[in-house]
């Protein structure tokens, strides 16, 4: 019996949706997007942005709630500008970097 390529990604999507809609967040996909986008300002702590790792900084952050820092990221808060400043962003894809963010510096 022989298993498509197809049927095997179908799965494997599904597996990676269920983990999503599990609660799980997807920190591969939140490193990635942090890479590409959030770093330049996270990386280096420009404008007040809390640091990756810095503990400190991103408490009062984190004590907001994720539906908070959801909400900041996506729609800007303060100097931050919405979704980083890159609007091809998908919302996944900002909440995942948010969710990498916060398994980092808490």
């Amino acid at each position: 019996m022989k298993v498509s390529k197809l049927v095997i990604l179908a799965v494997a999507s599904l597996a990676a949706f269920g983990a999503q809609a599990a609660g799980k967040p997807d920190l591969a996909l939140g490193e990635k997007t942090y890479n590409a986008t959030c770093v330049s300002c996270h990386g280096s702590g420009v404008l007040n942005a809390p640091k990756l790792g810095d503990k400190a900084g991103w408490a009062p952050r984190i004590k907001q709630g994720k539906p908070t820092l959801y909400k900041h990221a996506l729609e800007g808060f303060k100097m931050m500008p919405s979704k980083g400043g890159n609007p091809a962003l998908k919302d996944a894809e900002v909440q995942a970097a948010i969710d990498f963010m916060v398994s980092k510096s808490s």
